[in-house]
């Protein structure tokens, strides 16, 4: 059996240069060493180091450096001041440096292998006295080796270099990854669009792949190995093009519909809820009568994603608000006259508007009963099978129906996998760009309400039937907690708003949050890393994507330092009032 690192033991561990020192206090996973002054120096913040196992041959305690504290000696506090605090940092009263280490895994020998293996699991705690190493130089490319090994699997995922050793490749487990949810975390600026990108282009070089972006901004609408979907804007409405994802207003279950036309603020809200919701099941069964469908007139609902023709259903809503019936002294108002004024006004408003139109004025084929089919299909099949990518364009759909838009996707994919014979179902992951602006902490208006019950379901439970989230934000304190908690996986770009970083680290193990200090001066691109699906958690330098996304800052200071600037206000203007982002 080979020793992986080849330290300096007993009597010699002292002439050994990695020599840190020894250990001074265990507490479950922390260890706090005892360090000379002259060995000191090699100690720092997020480096590794090993602790010989001492009841198990051959086999290491892995440990990161969370904190160095240097002793104040009688020299150092001539003047006189108070070193209670000192005293606080150390933990201990002991003579000597103090340094702290968060123990992460243990390196052991598997024998069936005949080679050593990292797990993070630790069957053993250090005794006190017992050396320390920093790993460094030829003991650190041995470590690193143990966790490039990874990538032999058909399950990595690589996605950039460790900064402790830049040329050691940094590998995901892939599966886990995207099992257990994942969140992508950073401010504006700090390489987080990049990150998504790096992230879509290796999972587009596998046979059958299938990820869903929600693009709220148009970002990813360039990527060549993406098949491109875009919800239609108002210069769209009766088109056929196989790229338009049109949602009829029918796919909307009966919640949505009615947050989208009553006001519960309204005397009348109950009332106008239960009219509606008669009226509509009334349609939809007129449907599916005319289809022969008898097997799902005996179980379907109002939520069930059966067509209907909503000028029928306010017909029928004019009727009864306008109804007379005959009274003992001739006709007078029936129960419900005048009762839905405000609600048909708000219906006919939203119908007309051609902000709604890949809602209410989708082609005629779109209302059929078999466009619920072939919108499935266009949703989680790829045309092309070498795009298992897709990508929705949103960013021309009104802020004020997009959670709702969102949550009739999410909730769709996530019924059709739920629906899926187990056998016949494949993985689909959703990548939920912006997550903030339609997942919030705080549950807002009814439309944001629907769609965050939508992916808080998803988040619970579709990890049981093959639909997994990928969260990214910027804003990560303003996301839902419900989420964020089911997200096994975390990669923390730059951040540099407390509330923000507080929110990172609550997701975070104890142990684990001192790790996280570093995130206000991360360089854009680097990412802190911990999780299920990595070995170890790391800081790593994510890999540039071959195809960025449309993301880049703009540069003002030499934008504006320009001599010649041509900008098309006439252009904007149209843009503006079509909803659309058209190019000069």
């Amino acid at each position: 059996m080979n020793n992986l690192f080849n330290f300096k033991l007993g009597e010699e561990a002292a002439n050994d240069t990695s020599y840190l020192g020894t250990v001074l206090q265990v507490d479950t996973r922390r260890v706090v060493i005892n360090s000379e002054d002259a060995n000191l120096k090699l100690a720092g913040v997020g480096k590794l180091v090993a602790l010989k196992s001492s009841s198990l041959a051959d086999e290491w305690m892995i440990g990161l450096v969370d904190r160095i504290v240097r002793q104040i000696t009688n020299d150092d506090n001539a003047s006189g001041e108070d070193s209670d605090e000192t005293e606080t940092l150390l933990h201990t009263t002991a003579v000597g440096n103090a340094v702290t280490i968060s123990l992460v895994g243990m390196v052991r020998w598997d024998t069936d292998q005949s080679t050593h293996q990292f797990t993070r699991s630790l069957t053993d705690m250090p005794d006190i006295g017992q050396d320390c190493y920093i790993l460094r130089q030829n003991t650190l490319k041995s470590f690193m080796s143990l966790l490039v090994k990874h990538s032999d699997t058909d399950r990595a995922l690589e996605i950039g270099k460790y900064t402790m050793d830049l040329d050691a490749p940094a590998y995901l487990d892939g599966d886990k990854f995207f099992q257990r949810h994942a969140a992508i975390l950073g401010s504006t600026g700090s390489g987080k669009s990049w990150t998504v990108a790096s992230i879509l282009e290796r999972a587009s070089k596998l046979p059958s792949t299938n990820l869903i972006v929600f693009d709220l901004h148009g970002e990813y609408r360039e990527l060549s190995y993406a098949d491109q979907l875009r919800v239609p804007g108002p210069d769209d409405l009766g088109s056929n093009n196989s790229n338009l994802l049109h949602l009829p207003y029918w796919l909307m279950n009966s919640e949505e519909l009615i947050s989208m036309f009553v006001d519960n603020s309204e005397f009348t809200a109950h009332n106008q809820t239960l009219i509606f919701q008669r009226t509509v099941v009334e349609e939809k069964r007129k449907l599916l009568e005319a289809e022969g469908k008898t097997e799902i007139l005996e179980s379907f609902t109002v939520d069930s994603p059966v067509p209907f023709d909503l000028d029928n259903v306010i017909a029928s809503i004019e009727d009864k608000n306008s109804e007379m019936v005959q009274g003992a002294r001739g006709l007078k108002k029936g129960d419900f006259n005048g009762q839905f004024s405000r609600l048909l006004a708000r219906m006919t408003t939203k119908l007309t508007d051609r902000r709604y139109g890949f809602l209410f004025q989708a082609p005629p084929e779109k209302h059929s009963y078999d466009a619920f089919h072939k919108l499935s299909e266009q949703l989680l099949s790829f045309k092309d099978p070498h795009k298992g990518i897709k990508v929705i364009d949103f960013s021309e759909v009104p802020a004020d129906v997009l959670p709702v838009v969102l949550g009739i996707v999410g909730r769709l994919i996530y019924n059709l996998q739920f629906w899926m014979p187990d056998e016949l179902r494949h993985p689909v992951a959703l990548a939920c760009d912006e997550a903030h602006i339609y997942l919030p902490r705080e549950k807002g208006n009814p439309n944001q309400k629907r769609a965050l019950e939508s992916f808080e379901k998803i988040a619970k439970e579709g990890r049981k039937y093959g639909v997994s989230l990928l969260v990214i934000s910027q804003r990560p304190s303003d996301v839902s907690s419900t989420i964020l908690s089911q997200c096994n996986n975390i990669m923390a770009l730059r951040l540099a708003n407390s509330s923000d970083i507080a929110t990172v680290k609550g997701m975070m193990p104890e142990s684990m949050t001192s790790f996280l200090e570093t995130l206000p001066l991360l360089d854009v691109g680097e990412a802190l890393v911990v999780g299920d699906s990595v070995l170890l958690p790391s800081r790593i330098k994510i890999n540039k994507p071959t195809e960025k996304p449309l993301s880049a800052t703009i540069d003002f200071w030499s934008e504006w330092n320009k001599k010649e600037v041509t900008p098309n206000w006439e252009l904007a203007a149209e843009n503006m009032r079509r909803q659309r982002r058209l190019k000069g």
